[in-house]
């Protein structure tokens, strides 16, 4: 169980882009690894409306359930490993595991029963140190779209950021801030709901 102080800079980039990038930083297929968040909230979107998501991230087997909310500079972001029995009843509706990420949940909901899991959103990912940071490559897929987005997580928010922007100058990569993963996902869903309409 842990509790740390996310500060990292999104760029959305072209398919293109991202393979220049990834040649430049000797990235091979192999580097790349699956992982799935599974997204949760209640109907009415309580935890979207807080700034909050909550997800499981599965990857190699195991299971990471994280709740991220807002802090004065970044995110707070609590994680805890759970079993894959207690991520399957969290999937399916059941019991919410005890622990932080609970007693942290509480301030934003009162009822665990209303958590749905609404959707799933995996990525290919690789990873590499660079500067003070990780540079992270992740290539997207849910609810029928692809989207490929450079990340940097820093451990200041000045310096990460000059950091990060110099090297999008740097390749000439152009700035297309993004949205968060579970923003990007909630986005899509209510398009294509609306579209359904």
């Amino acid at each position: 169980m842990s509790q740390q102080l996310e500060i990292e800079f999104k760029n959305m980039v072209s398919q293109a882009d991202f393979e220049r990038l990834a040649d430049a930083f000797h990235i091979q297929p192999e580097d790349f690894h699956v992982q799935h968040n599974h997204y949760f909230d209640s109907e009415s979107f309580l935890l979207k409306q807080g700034g909050c998501a909550l997800r499981i991230r599965e990857k190699d087997g195991t299971f990471e359930l994280t709740l991220k909310e807002p802090a004065a500079d970044g995110l707070l972001e609590t994680n805890e490993m759970i079993s894959r029995s207690e991520a399957e009843a969290l999937l399916a509706g059941s019991a919410f595991p005890i622990g932080l990420v609970k007693e942290r949940l509480q301030h934003f909901i009162d009822d665990m029963t209303q958590l749905k899991h609404f959707g799933t959103l995996s990525t290919k990912r690789a990873e590499i140190e660079f500067k003070e940071g990780l540079l992270v490559f992740d290539n997207s897929f849910y609810l029928n779209r692809e989207d490929y987005e450079i990340e940097y997580e820093a451990t200041e928010r000045i310096s990460g950021e000059k950091i990060f922007m110099d090297l999008l100058k740097s390749y000439q990569i152009p700035l297309n801030q993004a949205d968060n993963k579970v923003r990007r996902f909630y986005n899509e869903k209510l398009r294509q709901s609306a579209g359904e309409q």
